[in-house]
């Protein structure tokens, strides 16, 4: 069984502002410290494709 990875959904950036709102909005700030660092991570993952395929 496949396990849900929240950086696989953060593929543009309206997405991720999207992500960090609701979190935001919702206050808890374990649940916004999981969405800042699902954004770092899905950038981080962009930057590398993009660098790959620059190479």
């Amino acid at each position: 069984m496949a396990v849900f990875d929240a950086v696989d959904c953060l593929t543009t950036e309206q997405a991720c502002a999207e992500d960090l709102t609701a979190a935001l909005e919702d206050g808890d700030p374990a649940l916004v410290t999981a969405a800042l660092g699902d954004v770092a991570r899905a950038l981080g993952l962009q930057l590398h494709v993009e660098l790959a395929a620059s190479a």
